[in-house]
Order: C-alpha cells, then sequence, then structure tokens
C-alpha cells in the first residue's frame, strides 16, 4: 500500500512540475504578426535569439504580408506586431486596435526586372514613370496581389501614375510572398517592385537574373513600425511582454543588433532608425 501511495504521490509531483513548467512557458512565449521580407530576408532568425537570451521570452513569429498581419492585431490573435505600412499602422493606432508605435528600422523597395530592359525603365529616375513607361510597352509585371506593405506601395505608385492595371493582360497579381514573386518574375522575364532587403538575401540570386533597374526615388523609402495590441481591447493579449520586445528592439542594444545584421555577402539589409 505504501508503495503505490509512493507512486501516486511521484506521479503527482511529476504532473505539477509539467504543469508548472507549460505555464512558465506560456507566460514567456509571445506571437508576433510580421512582414515575409523580415522572415525570409533572416532578420528575426538573428535578432531573436539575442532577444531570448536577454529577457527569457520566446517570440513565435507569423510571416505574412502586411494587411494580413494588422489584420490578425486587429482580431487579438498576437500580441505584437512588425509591419511597414507607416498610414496603415497610424490610422490603426488612432482607431485603437494598437498601442506603444514606434518606428524600428528602415530600407528601400527597388523595382528589378531582366537585363534586358524591354520597357527601358533603366535610364528613367523615378517610380512613377517606370510603372508609365511599364503599361506604355505592355510589358510584363508580376505584383504580390495580397495587401502586404510591398503591394501597399506598389498601388500607390500607380495611383500617382494615374494607371489602373488590375484586368490588364500584362499584369499578373500573384498573391504570393515576396521571394516567390522575385522567383515568378524571374521566369516570366518580367518587371516587380520588390523591398531591397528580400532581393539581396535571395541566396540564387545571381541565378535568377533579376537585375535593380530603378532605385533612389524618395517614394521608395521603406519605413518599418512595431506597435503593441491594446490590451483595452483584447485583455488577454500578453502586453507586458510586448512591450519588452518593443523596448528592446528600440533600445540601443536592439538597433546595434539590427544594424550588426548583414547577409552573406555584407550587404545591411536593415537601417536602425528608432524615434
Amino acid at each position: 500500500m505504501k508503495f503505490w501511495r509512493n507512486s501516486i504521490m511521484g506521479i503527482l509531483s511529476v504532473l505539477l512540475m509539467v504543469i508548472t513548467v507549460s505555464t512558465v512557458n506560456a507566460e514567456t512565449r509571445i506571437r508576433c504578426a510580421s512582414t515575409t521580407s523580415t522572415q525570409n530576408s533572416g532578420l528575426f532568425e538573428y535578432i531573436l535569439p539575442l532577444f531570448e537570451k536577454d529577457t527569457g521570452i520566446k517570440v513565435d513569429v507569423i510571416a505574412v504580408g502586411t494587411g494580413a498581419a494588422l489584420e490578425l492585431g486587429r482580431r487579438g490573435d498576437v500580441d505584437v506586431v512588425l509591419v511597414h505600412a507607416k498610414d496603415d499602422e497610424l490610422k490603426m493606432v488612432r482607431q485603437g486596435w494598437f498601442v506603444n508605435r514606434h518606428d524600428v528600422m528602415y530600407n528601400d523597395f527597388v523595382i528589378v526586372g531582366s537585363p534586358e530592359d524591354p520597357a527601358g525603365i533603366r535610364s528613367l529616375h523615378t517610380a512613377v514613370d517606370a510603372f508609365k513607361r511599364i503599361a506604355e510597352s505592355k510589358t510584363k509585371f508580376i505584383s504580390r496581389g495580397d495587401n502586404s506593405g510591398t503591394h501597399k506601395k506598389e498601388k500607390k505608385i500607380w495611383k500617382k501614375a494615374g494607371i489602373n492595371p488590375k484586368g490588364q493582360k500584362w499584369y499578373l497579381e500573384v498573391g504570393q510572398g515576396m521571394a516567390k514573386t522575385l522567383r515568378i518574375a524571374a521566369n516570366l522575364r518580367a518587371y516587380t517592385l520588390t523591398d531591397r532587403g528580400t532581393y539581396l538575401s535571395l541566396v540564387d540570386r545571381e541565378k535568377l537574373g533579376l537585375q535593380i533597374l530603378l532605385e533612389g526615388d524618395p517614394i521608395l523609402f521603406n519605413q518599418y513600425g512595431v506597435m503593441a495590441v491594446n490590451p483595452e481591447k483584447y485583455p488577454h493579449v500578453k502586453y507586458k511582454e510586448a512591450m519588452t520586445f518593443i523596448n528592446w528592439l528600440i533600445s540601443d542594444k536592439g538597433q546595434k543588433a539590427i544594424a550588426s545584421f548583414r547577409d552573406a555577402r555584407g550587404n545591411l539589409l536593415f537601417h536602425p532608425n528608432a524615434d
């Protein structure tokens, strides 16, 4: 009888330990919705172990387009978002879905295409003029078509150019992340808009044969921001841990970590600029 009592007590102790460990892990793990560019570039793979080492908090990243990431936050399905559509971010802060938004880093968008440059955009200086030339020549253009930050920027440029490309035979919306969109553009010898970080980080970039044909236009500036889901809207979110993540990203240590992240060729993919 004593043996069975001791065995039961031992099992209960193990179960209690498992429950305790699970509870601790749950309390130190947050969900972050972010863009495919931060994931595909390898940025999170580089900085999250540093953050976890400093704080003990694990971050589970859901990498989707910015539009989908914002929607995950609006529904309270994540604790924090890191995206690149500043106008939309500020609007959703004003609406009360998010709090404590901060600029974190930036890079830029570039227009890439085959070296032959059939629309002749290499000699142009603005993205609007490049888009006009592509439309006039009816040269194939690949759009992410997924409401991502890149897609939002692309639509803004088409609007400034006074062109609605939807439904045109030369305009293809693929509904894919940036890396896959680039590969589709390469296969079809087409143009596309991409963030520089994803383009530079592709391991098979040289094999794909896509070249940067237009860059440096101020409209192509690409700001990334981070913000917490509003705990007053969703009391279940891990606001304290989310703020620990945000404060680490905008701290000197987090900013230095972003600045030290480079691809295999030594390219700086993101420039820290916390406000």
